[in-house]
């Protein structure tokens, strides 16, 4: 098969090729997926261009992506043959990520894709809405609530808020420009605040008074300062994204007003965690309450500017174009 790969970490144009790799089979309790959309995170570029060895030989990026089951493995059920489905961590401690024709995962891994969801939004689900979800309901039920997304504009930003307004929360984002305001706003933000406008923590207050409850923050570094100006006692303020400078923590205020302060890595939520958001993506998705974001698409020979446009951050989601849809087999 044909598939996109590096043998050493480095820049994505020195060490990224497509070639033809053997065509991985199922094992046991494992579908393999004829991939149609491979989705391109943040988590790909940096875990290609990070410092260790890569085992086996070689890696296919890319953790996400979207396809048709074409073969089961030992104690799956045949009949999941030919399904539509939605993938995620493909490459997490494996050689053949999604950047393939074809991809071998877990059965959980591979999620039904709901009548009438295309492949595209399929492919941006994994990492950043299963972070999403994490990041909003590891403390609890939300309906009710005031949530906080830093950074609305993003694709952790943008299932969050999708998913906190389904689940009955009222939504507040932070955003860096007004361009970023508008796609906020599509997502399904109740209100946006532009934070490098003046008091950006006077403008949160005034649409929540008592505070907020559930924070999903992307720079805490940057933040913290104004999460604490916002956060309402008991609050849970959730970190996803790693910074190169630590905060300093005022305990003290933390103790007192009985905040969380949590840390998520998606790789190593507990599988009942990673279970519960794919069921409860499976119901957003049918319900429509999940929408795709802008679009950047490219072929999997550009696979290497396609990595490049994640790093560079291009708002959106990069989406690279692996095959059309296959036809299943057995």
């Amino acid at each position: 098969m044909r598939a996109a790969i590096y043998r050493r970490p480095g820049p994505a144009a020195e060490v990224l090729t497509v070639t033809e790799v053997d065509t991985p089979m199922p094992g046991p309790g494992e579908v393999r997926v004829s991939v149609v959309v491979s989705g391109v995170n943040p988590t790909d570029w940096k875990s290609r261009s990070g410092t260790g060895a890569v085992p086996g030989g070689f890696q296919v990026p890319n953790q996400d992506g979207a396809g048709v089951i074409d073969a089961v493995g030992d104690g799956v059920d045949l009949a999941r043959v030919g399904e539509r489905v939605w993938v995620y961590f493909a490459a997490w401690q494996h050689p053949y990520g999604t950047a393939a024709e074809q991809t071998v995962v877990p059965a959980d891994h591979a999620v039904p894709l709901p009548d009438g969801i295309g492949f595209d939004l399929g492919a941006s689900l994994g990492i950043p809405a299963m972070t999403a979800h994490r990041c909003l309901f590891a403390d609890g039920p939300i309906d009710g609530r005031v949530v906080l997304v830093a950074g609305g504009a993003g694709a952790v930003g943008h299932f969050a808020i999708q998913l906190a307004r389904a689940a009955g929360a009222t939504v507040v984002t932070t955003v860096s420009s007004p361009a970023k305001a508008v796609l906020a706003e599509a997502a399904g933000a109740h209100h946006v605040v532009n934070y490098r406008t003046p008091d950006p923590a006077a403008q949160i207050r005034a649409v929540a008074p008592a505070g907020v409850d559930r924070i999903v923050e992307v720079a805490l570094t940057a933040n913290l300062e104004l999460d604490l100006a916002v956060a309402a006692p008991n609050a849970a303020i959730v970190t996803y994204a790693n910074e190169p400078t630590a905060p300093t923590l005022p305990v003290r205020d933390l103790m007192v007003r009985n905040l969380v302060l949590r840390f998520v890595l998606i790789y190593t939520v507990p599988e009942p965690a990673l279970r519960l958001a794919a069921a409860d993506l499976t119901t957003a998705l049918r319900a429509g309450a999940l929408t795709e974001l802008t679009p950047h698409r490219y072929a999997l020979d550009e696979i290497a500017a396609a990595h490049d446009a994640v790093e560079s951050g291009v708002t959106g989601k990069v989406l690279v174009d692996v095959a059309g849809a296959p036809a299943a087999t057995t």
